[in-house]
């Protein structure tokens, strides 16, 4: 095969999903990707997308924790960092309605990990994982339309769920989140990065 004939590789595109917990009663909320996205359609997933330029300069309420951005800067400059709890916070609110506050307030938000889909993918994303505590957002469930069947969904009742493996190995890190104390969390320093099928440490 020549160079020529060789498959380009595609460069992910920096993204950003938002897992939005209820631990009083273990659930979070996901929605359906529709039939005719190019990228895992018909699949449950949290709400996300990718970074828009307009995200690095979006006026925000409060900025993340500095354990937080400390944590993100280990693989983005600090405007990517930024703009990954921006973009996090605006798909939340376009596609599932609810919001972080207009500025959005991204104090609330923690990182879970990473995850880079593979090479031979054609569609690829370089997707950082944040979570939040429900009761950090407001508004009414309603949304773009992008995600159907928007709901909560018990975290015991999604081990029965055929999820897309990233999703399924981003509630194992939630998992291991909800396990931690908060000084746990906070002091932090290596960040769990999803490749193929395997955790890595960054």
């Amino acid at each position: 095969m020549t160079d020529a004939e060789k498959p380009q590789e595609v460069v992910p595109r920096h993204a950003a999903s938002l897992v939005i917990l209820r631990p009083d009663t273990r659930e979070v909320l996901m929605g359906l990707r529709g039939a005719k996205h190019k990228f895992m359609p018909n699949r449950l997933v949290f709400p996300g997308g990718a970074v828009d330029p307009a995200d690095h300069h979006a006026p925000i309420g409060t900025p993340m924790r500095p354990d937080v951005v400390t944590r993100l800067e280990r693989s983005a400059d600090p405007s990517l960092a930024r703009a990954l709890g921006v973009t996090a916070a605006r798909e939340l609110e376009e596609e599932t309605g609810l919001t972080l506050g207009g500025p959005p307030r991204l104090d609330g938000l923690d990182y879970l990990g990473r995850a880079i889909t593979p090479m031979p993918s054609p569609v690829r994303f370089d997707a950082r994982f944040l979570v939040v505590h429900a009761d950090r957002v407001s508004g009414t469930l309603a949304g773009s339309g992008e995600l159907e069947d928007l709901r909560w969904w018990a975290l015991d009742d999604l081990h029965a769920v055929d999820l897309a493996g990233p999703q399924r190995r981003v509630l194992e890190r939630l998992h291991i989140w909800m396990a931690m104390s908060e000084e746990e969390r906070r002091t932090q320093t290596k960040v769990a990065v999803l490749h193929w099928r395997e955790w890595e440490e960054e």
